[in-house]
């Protein structure tokens, strides 16, 4: 075997060096868990050198006889996830600071950063095996972190529904892919495209497609496949929910959408009507869901639910533009959505757990600057211009509509329509913080330092994403 095979796997190779040195270094602190300030600038640092170092290995690359397979655009896509990581890290410091949290610091960083190797594998398989390892990988560590604050009822709760229900998608998806390996004989994504193009088992094709296709459908809280979504979010610590929203969906609908257009490319006519119906069902269910919803966090949920099925719009179109906009999709749906979590979570930790939507009346009398940095943010996940999220949905309908068939003009526009209904409901958690008023309004708080630091970041990204088209031009030359 040879082992310089592992330097073609630059981005996973310095995950697993930060997973090691974390790692070191909480074994060797372990006794000082109240003076550790500098660990989370410390595991910060490091994923900024992940950031950087992924941007650097963007040539694409293969290693172990065509398993893994790195293109550029999921290095771009490695990029931006290990990025969004970072906020992750960044603003969980003050939930990590709690009592009964600040022991499980190393455990948490540990975690996440085995979770995020997990989705850098998933993303660069080029074989079923180590897409399915890549995805267990990121699927385990996951359940732990929705576990972390295990003495809440909650969040044991929630952990219990989504280990669950994941080992129940890998079941499925296990199926569809024996389906696959029974008629055309191999795991390769090379040779399993050209197999079916071939192939005159068309009953285990489209049998295996479609198992194949509900267990990632799972992993992405794609309607029909969401019901353990909203418990999840609402039990589970509010960074590991944010992480949860972005991070892990991003990873999954990118690996999907590579998987339909490479190896499932000779069964296009197939999952394209698959995606339609599953577009329109995850887009206006969890938008008509999402309204009902009295807790923030489960209204984010269904809020992600929504979001993902604009995600997948951009794979209809089945085209270099389509991976572009999902990438670009991602990238700012990442910014924005960590952005609301990031203020949930400050909320919820200075004021006892709170995260109801009535809580937040007359928020903005308060604590103006925060309701302010939310209001952006929750423009942009509306698509209000001029916010980046504005341009990351007209790109997304852009490539939709590059399909050219009438079905595909129909999903689109019920998209178009479905976004006035989400304005509506992201209005009204302004409408809470701005209109309404409170006899018992949460009270005048000072955000900490990685709190407002996350906060830059996401504004940021919001307000100039949009503007510069030398980050849409960056990701469009590596699809």
């Amino acid at each position: 075997m040879n082992y310089g095979q592992f330097l073609n796997m630059i981005p996973e190779a310095f995950l697993m060096a930060i997973l090691v040195v974390v790692f070191i270094a909480d074994f060797i602190s372990a006794k000082k868990t109240e003076s550790r300030k500098w660990f989370n600038p410390f595991v910060s640092l490091l994923l900024l050198a992940q950031v950087i170092v992924t941007i650097c290995a963007l040539e694409p690359s293969t290693a172990f006889g065509n398993m893994y397979v790195s293109t550029s655009a999921a290095n771009v896509m490695k990029a931006i996830l290990a990025a969004g990581t970072l906020i992750v890290v960044i603003q969980s410091r003050l939930w990590l600071s709690r009592e009964d949290t600040r022991f499980k610091e190393g455990e948490f960083y540990m975690l996440v950063v085995s979770t995020l190797l997990g989705m850098n594998m998933m993303m660069s398989s080029g074989h079923f095996l180590m897409f399915f390892l890549g995805l267990e990988m990121a699927s385990v560590p996951m359940a732990c972190l929705v576990a972390l604050d295990k003495y809440r009822h909650n969040s044991a709760e929630a952990a219990a529904k989504f280990i669950l229900t994941a080992t129940f998608s890998s079941g499925v998806m296990l199926y569809g892919i024996s389906f696959i390996y029974g008629s055309v004989g191999t795991l390769y994504f090379d040779d399993v495209a050209t197999a079916l193009a071939q192939s005159e088992n068309l009953t285990f094709n489209i049998m295996g497609l479609v198992f194949f296709f509900s267990g990632l459908g799972f992993k992405i809280s794609l309607v029909p496949f969401h019901f353990w979504t909203a418990d999840t979010y609402q039990g589970a610590p509010t960074t590991v929910t944010g992480y949860l929203s972005v991070i892990s969906k991003g990873a999954a609908a990118f690996t999907l959408m590579a998987i339909l257009m490479k190896v499932f490319a000779p069964m296009t006519q197939y999952w394209t009507w698959l995606l339609y119906i599953v577009i329109v069902l995850s887009i206006t269910i969890a938008n008509l869901f999402a309204i009902r919803q009295k807790d923030l966090k489960r209204f984010m949920a269904f809020s992600s639910i929504s979001q993902a099925g604009y995600i997948m719009l951009a794979v209809v179109g089945n085209s270099a533009a389509g991976i572009t906009a999902l990438t670009y999709y991602v990238l700012v749906y990442i910014v924005a959505n960590m952005a609301v979590f990031t203020v949930i979570s400050v909320v919820e930790e200075k004021n006892n757990g709170v995260t109801d939507m009535d809580a937040y009346d007359g928020f903005y009398k308060t604590n103006p600057k925060l309701s302010f940095l939310m209001t952006l943010a929750l423009f942009s996940l509306a698509g209000i211009p001029p916010f980046a999220g504005m341009f990351s949905k007209f790109f997304i309908f852009m490539a939709a509509a590059e399909q050219g068939s009438a079905a595909a003009y129909a999903v689109v526009f019920i998209a178009l329509i479905n976004t006035v209904v989400s304005l509506y409901y992201y209005l009204l958690i302004v409408k809470a913080m701005y209109i309404k008023n409170s006899d018992n309004p949460l009270p005048t708080f000072k955000s900490d330092c990685n709190t407002r630091l996350a906060l830059a970041i996401c504004t940021a990204g919001i307000a100039f994403f949009g503007v510069f088209s030398c980050i849409y031009h960056w990701i469009n030359s590596a699809s």
